[in-house]
């Protein structure tokens, strides 16, 4: 029996391991800290062999293969002594891609890929067909692939998921958008970031399709340097396309597989145009699975965003208060500052992942009133903006923050929570900060 190991005892480990029993593999899962509860009761109902606190080199060395979930890095040092003896080591993507027939849409990008994933499941699910939506949101894959039967898979992948690809290669690959994310992982360098998000389309063959911004600097350079076999649908805020997604006039068109799709982009749910990209990309997808013209627009109408994504949370006084927590890096907040038409009061800061905030400043100095650091090392930060907006506040918790903008914030105003930084010097993930954001303003 096939010895497998999984690394990781999160949402991704566990699917991994209930798909990894249901195919035949010997399992065992290996945690270097504490499980949680829910899954442990998984593991125990499995029975499956399980640590935490700890790995067994010796018993993981005995593996034939390795799943290693996504937050566990290359570089780390039992990785690279499997890797030493031969022994693969793989995403859950790409484990559990090999027993699913189904098709598949993978949505990567720096910012947008959640609100994209969710708006494509959302339409592809009102157009009647099949499908789930999993990856780096919701279910993992794994687990869905063991428990599901679906036609189509809407995956949100990320670029550590990426990294543990051999053969995973979905028929419809999007790529959002990049921008300088997460470089702590690729050495500092901007190029392996790129060419990690790139691995999404490193299988695809003629029959597949590549859908891109193709008002991105780096996507386009990536693409002149190393063509990809895939089809390229682009879409764009500016200009005409033979293919791809495009504005014309108050339109977006969507010309694809011989098909065209207009909508008047005044009809979209979502704000800013960061989501009318969104939109097109989503909208594309539906055009090539063959969704009806009618039910892509009644579905862009009538979607709602994802939580902790430019989410309206109250209004207070007149005051718009907005969570923009998912905002885990600059290029993120610059989407957010530019589709504000009010003045703004800003919460940001957390842990700086070796942020730039220059190109900020123009957004910054037109449109935020006052900065609320909320981060326990607001430096950068201070440094940044001191000189650029009249009143800056430190804070060291959200319920502070969040009285702090509601005592500076005036009629017409909004308070908008986009951090640009990652949470975890103050809370579980971003999430937990979008849910205290939530509960503080409720509180007022």
């Amino acid at each position: 029996m096939a010895q497998l190991v999984v690394l990781g005892a999160g949402e991704s480990g566990i699917g991994t391991a209930v798909l990894g029993l249901k195919k035949g593999f010997e399992v065992f899962v290996s945690d270097n800290g504490s499980i949680q509860e829910k899954y442990k009761n998984v593991l125990k109902n499995l029975e499956v062999e399980w640590e935490e606190e700890g790995h067994s080199q010796d018993r993981i060395l005995k593996a034939d293969l390795v799943m290693k979930s996504p937050g566990i890095p290359d570089k780390a040092p039992l990785v690279e002594i499997l890797l030493q003896k031969g022994i693969p080591v793989i995403s859950e993507i790409e484990f559990a891609a090999a027993y699913t027939d189904a098709t598949i849409i993978g949505i990567t990008g720096s910012n947008g890929k959640t609100t994209t994933t969710m708006l494509t499941h959302h339409i592809l699910s009102e157009g009647g067909l099949n499908v789930g939506m999993a990856g780096n949101i919701g279910d993992s894959f794994a687990r869905m692939v063991a428990e599901k039967n679906h036609d189509y898979y809407v995956l949100e992948i990320s670029s550590f998921q990426l990294d543990g690809i051999r053969d995973f290669k979905p028929h419809i690959a999007v790529l959002t958008n990049i921008s300088p994310d997460h470089l702590d992982r690729y050495d500092y360098s901007f190029e392996k970031y790129v060419a990690s998000k790139f691995r999404i389309t490193e299988n695809q063959v003629e029959s597949d399709y590549f859908i891109y911004d193709a008002d991105d600097t780096a996507i386009q350079k990536r693409l002149a340097a190393n063509p990809i076999e895939a089809r390229l649908l682009p879409f764009a805020l500016n200009g005409v396309l033979a293919q791809g997604a495009y504005i014309e006039k108050n339109n977006i068109i969507i010309k694809s597989k011989n098909k065209t799709v207009q909508m008047n982009k005044q009809n979209i749910a979502l704000e800013g145009k960061h989501n009318l990209k969104n939109t097109m990309a989503a909208s594309m997808v539906a055009n090539l699975v063959g969704i009806r013209k009618e039910s892509i627009r009644n579905s862009i109408q009538n979607f709602h965003g994802a939580p902790h994504r430019l989410e309206k949370v109250l209004k207070i006084h007149h005051v718009q208060y907005i969570n923009d927590s998912k905002a885990t890096n600059v290029n993120a907040t610059f989407f957010a500052l530019d589709s504000m038409s009010t003045p703004v009061v800003w919460i940001v800061g957390g842990v700086d992942k070796g942020n730039d905030y220059r190109e900020l400043m123009p957004l910054v100095r037109e449109k935020v009133k006052a900065i609320i650091c909320l981060g326990m090392d607001n430096t950068r930060i201070k440094e940044s903006f001191g000189n650029v907006v009249d009143l800056m506040v430190e804070t060291f918790a959200m319920s502070e923050a969040v009285k702090v903008a509601y005592k500076i914030a005036e009629r017409g105003d909004s308070v908008l929570l986009s951090p640009a930084c990652a949470s975890f010097d103050l809370f579980d993930n971003y999430e937990d900060r979008g849910d205290q954001f939530k509960e503080a303003i409720k509180n007022l």
